[in-house]
């Protein structure tokens, strides 16, 4: 099937989501996201190999107190790709072709320049970045090196993270993984080159992990935007299109700017537990630097249900069809909570064997293990919240899960960790303050959803043509 986009057609690429059986469509569409996650990790896992084994434990220390930061930075890219994400899946669910190509250009350009700030910003603030979440002073350098390199990755994590979030949004889930997949093979053959200085390259020790991963980005996003432009996909961006549209930009925003807030608020979460870590000493901040890699093996298969239940919501929600909504939600659960189960099994019971893939020191597997004892328990937990608030940020009220992530995060599990850790003395109050982070921000997603509130209609917008446009409200 094609459409006309100015006059030419175009090839109409992507997956309708609002008709045929939802579980068949949950599978075709989460299993290319899940895989993509495990790529992913398998790299985070191999890398921190790399690093564990070959640098030790300052070297491990150094990537885990910079992994907050980037987070942070990444997390305005993050939330205004979900919001382009939506409004593509609404946009395709309801077929204005227009709305979209608008959507698309226009979300390249604010991703672009939010990119150019968050290079800026990190330059300038890395060494105070890190310094107010404690960092020792022998790690603070290579910390510190590292994370200055790494901040060039952010041009081209920046446009696949966009570039991705679109493809979903009109249903192909499966172009972006293979893109991804190469991208992550390519860094795992460059990291020993770079960071060992095998066949004849210079030895750049930890900081090589950070060159191959630009490399190894770069080449993916430009190769994905070739192969978009020779198959003429839809929703490829056009660069003499790329101009400031206002009300598409503050229909962006609208949905954006509270998942920029909500993916901020994680990732400043992320800096303060880490803040509280480093207090322990470096061996408490590797065990969490590797106890980290196993939380994002372990959330992998309820993240892809919950973007899966987003887009699937996304489109039904455009159609005007919110009686699949509930089949969605029922049916990403149940996917999600069957293989996240298997996850949250093997850390209770093999919690020495997972620590023992990523480093050898006695005291950091047993800090690692005393995590995975208590936190592994909550990992279902996850599966809830994060289909649950899928269905929610698909029907554009990213602005109650931000609320729920804030209540969740910063009024549950860091003051929760803060003072169980002071109390107790010891760093497993930090980990029960994790999983009362869990239970509280699961339990107000779970209630929220439950209440039908997300349905509630709509206000009135502009589509392509400026004329009044039903879409879901983006806040209560």
């Amino acid at each position: 099937m094609n459409v006309e986009l100015n006059g030419k057609k175009s090839k109409k690429q992507g997956r309708d989501l609002t008709v045929g059986s939802i579980p068949i469509h949950l599978l075709h569409f989460t299993w290319p996201i899940l895989l993509g996650n495990f790529l992913q990790t398998a790299y985070s896992i191999v890398n921190a190999m790399w690093v564990g084994k070959g640098f030790g434990v300052d070297a491990m220390a150094a990537i885990t107190v910079s992994m907050p930061i980037f987070f942070t930075l990444t997390a305005v890219a993050a939330g205004l790709t979900m919001a382009s994400g939506i409004l593509a899946a609404q946009s395709y669910g309801k077929k204005d072709w227009k709305q979209l190509e608008y959507v698309v250009d226009n979300s390249t350009f604010l991703t672009i320049i939010i990119g150019i700030i968050c290079i800026i910003a990190g330059h300038c603030f890395a060494n105070k970045l890190l310094l107010s979440i404690h960092t020792e002073g022998n790690i603070l350098p290579i910390a510190t090196d590292y994370l200055r390199i790494f901040l060039w990755t952010i041009p081209f994590s920046f446009g696949m993270f966009l570039v991705s979030s679109l493809l979903r949004g009109i249903g192909d889930s499966t172009t972006p993984l293979i893109f991804q997949g190469v991208s992550l093979v390519l860094t795992g053959i460059l990291d020993p080159i770079l960071m060992f200085g095998l066949l004849g390259c210079p030895r750049l020790g930890l900081n090589g992990t950070a060159y191959a991963t630009i490399i190894s980005q770069a080449l993916a996003l430009i190769s994905l935007l070739i192969y978009m432009k020779r198959h003429d996909f839809i929703i490829l961006p056009k660069i003499r299109n790329m101009k400031l549209n206002v009300p598409i930009s503050i229909l962006t925003l609208k949905i954006g700017v509270p998942s920029m807030v909500q993916q901020a608020l994680v990732s400043f979460g992320m800096m303060i537990i880490m803040g509280i870590v480093n207090k322990f000493g470096s061996d408490c901040a590797a065990a969490y630097g590797v106890v980290m890699r196993i939380d994002q093996l372990a959330f992998m298969p309820s993240m892809a249900a919950g973007i899966a239940a987003s887009t699937l919501s996304g489109q039904n929600i455009g159609a005007q069809l919110f009686s699949r909504v509930k089949d969605i939600f029922k049916w990403s659960l149940m996917l999600g909570c069957s293989i996240t189960g298997i996850a949250s099994i093997t850390a209770l019971l093999f919690p020495h064997w997972l620590m023992h893939w990523f480093i050898d020191d006695p005291k950091v597997v047993s800090l690692g293990v005393e995590y995975l004892r208590i936190v592994g328990a909550g990992y279902m937990l996850f599966a809830v919240m994060f289909v649950s608030n899928g269905v929610i940020n698909g029907a554009g009220h990213t602005l109650i899960t931000t609320t729920f992530t804030l209540i969740g995060t910063w009024l549950a599990r860091l003051p929760a960790a803060e003072y169980l850790s002071t109390k107790l003395n010891d760093p497993i109050g930090i980990w029960y303050g994790v999983i009362i982070g869990f239970v509280v921000g699961t339990s107000l997603s779970l209630l929220y959803y439950r209440s039908g509130r997300w349905k509630r209609p709509i206000k009135r917008n502009y589509n392509s043509d400026n004329k009044a446009d039903i879409i879901p409200s983006t806040s209560d």
